[in-house]
């Protein structure tokens, strides 16, 4: 492995050991046996091809928005999608983004540039290729809906595509790219010419219910379970009477039963408790199975890891 450190270095920043409670949003977790910041394509290729030759397990993430990595740690390589993969230009009724951009620097420029379509990702914490990734969405809107074309790579070959999104088959919070394992450059987003002021009420309308309605002042991975079809995860925690359910440092919100937050020291452990905990009450009162957005990765504490 520490061939492999010394190879990565070639192409990218790489740091050691280095704790992913630093870059995830959730504040908690354990640490990624390397952190390589891939600043461009052919950086990105480059450690693409290592980690491929070293056999190694790898996980590609952008803004932490929705990973959690268990106490453990991750016994791999996290690559992470760095402030080169940031460009935001505008064309006409186009926007073309990198995969590292935010999602809400880009409808920021999308409303500035009196384009409508994107408003409802105005408050989204997440990167553009996380948020194409899982077809992140909110107050009826979704990726799938904006989206025009995005740019491919697939790590075994280091070929690059374009494709269209249909051919991402994008669904609730899914994308085809869970099969493929090709990775997100970036994406044309198409909107339309909007009035300006109805652009930014809309956008002020949400950020208010944002700020009244869930609890951005703790750390989290936002809605923390998928919606179930046919159900609100939220309404079904809140009905097992499970708001403000606390293990260690992770707590159900007592604002907005849907999140899971980080109210101090909590640990990856500790969220993951609370998960089943919150998981096995709504299965027994409601016979509903709830299936977590935020992405678990890594080994548990005290596990063997033969990378070692």
């Amino acid at each position: 492995m520490h061939d492999l450190a010394t190879r990565l270095q070639q192409y990218a920043k790489v740091e050691t050991n280095v704790s992913m409670a630093d870059y995830t949003s959730f504040r908690a977790g354990g640490c990624a046996r390397y952190l390589a910041f891939s600043e461009d394509e052919a950086a990105l290729i480059a450690v693409m091809r290592e980690v491929q030759e070293a056999g190694v397990p790898y996980y590609v993430t952008g803004n932490g928005s929705n990973i959690l990595v268990r106490d453990g740690g991750f016994p791999g390589v996290i690559i992470k999608i760095a402030d080169g993969f940031s460009e935001i230009r505008t064309d006409g009724e186009m926007i073309v983004a990198g995969a590292g951009a935010l999602l809400s620097t880009i409808a920021k420029e999308a409303a500035r540039q009196s384009l409508t379509g994107l408003e409802f990702a105005s408050g989204i914490p997440g990167s553009l290729g996380g948020a194409v990734y899982m077809n992140a969405g909110a107050y009826d809107g979704e990726m799938k809906n904006v989206l025009e074309t995005v740019r491919l790579l697939d790590p075994k070959t280091g070929a690059i595509r374009e494709a269209k999104v249909e051919e991402l088959e994008l669904g609730y919070r899914y994308s085809k790219l869970y099969e493929t394992g090709e990775i997100i450059l970036g994406a044309v987003i198409r909107l339309q010419t909007g009035d300006p002021d109805e652009i930014r009420s809309r956008i002020r309308d949400f950020t208010e219910r944002r700020t009244t309605k869930q609890p951005l002042v703790y750390p989290s991975a936002g809605s923390f379970f998928k919606r179930p079809q046919g159900y609100y995860a939220g309404k079904l925690v809140q009905d097992a009477r499970l708001k403000g359910l606390t293990v260690g440092g992770a707590q159900v919100s007592t604002l907005h039963s849907g999140f899971v937050i980080n109210i101090g020291g909590a640990t990856a452990a500790d969220i993951i408790s609370l998960m089943h905990l919150v998981q096995a009450r709504v299965k027994e009162q409601f016979g509903v199975d709830l299936e977590p957005e935020v992405r678990i990765i890594g080994v548990e504490q005290g596990e063997s890891d033969s990378l070692a």
